[in-house]
């Protein structure tokens, strides 16, 4: 799913300018604690000022109970963004916004102000201590499935969506809520 379009960078030495792909990516968006809605709002508005990066649309947005976790329940979208960051640079950066947001980390999957996931990285297929992409559990989670499916049903098989459909899930706003007013 990469793009065609390119970005033009100069290499590590200072050398030469080289070419880096601009490459569609998916990211997961989720918060529990807080202003929840304001939260998911400005972690958009940041991810769009990354570097090489440009938001292009985003899911309705929907409201979960916890899964595998406990706390109060989560909002979620998907957002739909092209970078020219490679993978690990756009976690980073994903990480910096969360930090920013007051995100802690003490214990797995403990609630949260927001949660930023790299769901879908163009083609890539990754597996590092730091990175696995496609995301290794976005299959089990309705609450990434439903916005994905809005975003682009045709990559979200319906048997996937039925494999969770006992969790949770309603829809809150359509896709425009991140243009409404608070």
């Amino acid at each position: 799913m990469a793009e065609l379009a390119h970005t033009v960078m100069s290499d590590a030495e200072g050398g030469a300018p080289r070419a880096t792909p601009t490459v569609s990516v998916f990211i997961g968006l989720g918060a529990n604690l807080g202003d929840r809605e304001a939260t998911l709002r400005a972690a958009l508005a940041a991810i769009g000022r990354l570097p090489g990066t440009q938001l292009l649309r985003v899911s309705p947005l929907y409201g979960s109970a916890p899964v595998d976790a406990g706390g109060p329940d989560y909002l979620n979208a998907v957002a739909e963004a092209t970078t020219t960051l490679a993978p690990e640079a756009l976690l980073q950066a994903l990480q910096s916004i969360e930090q920013a947001a007051g995100r802690e980390r003490p214990y797995r999957n403990a609630p949260r102000t927001l949660d930023l996931d790299i769901l879908w990285f163009g083609d890539c297929v990754m597996d590092t201590p730091a990175l696995t992409v496609p995301h290794p559990r976005m299959a089990e989670r309705a609450f990434v499935l439903r916005p994905l499916a809005d975003l682009v049903p045709d990559r979200v098989a319906a048997s996937a969506l039925s494999g969770v459909a006992d969790q949770s899930i309603q829809c809150i706003a359509k896709a425009d809520w991140v243009d409404s007013p608070d």
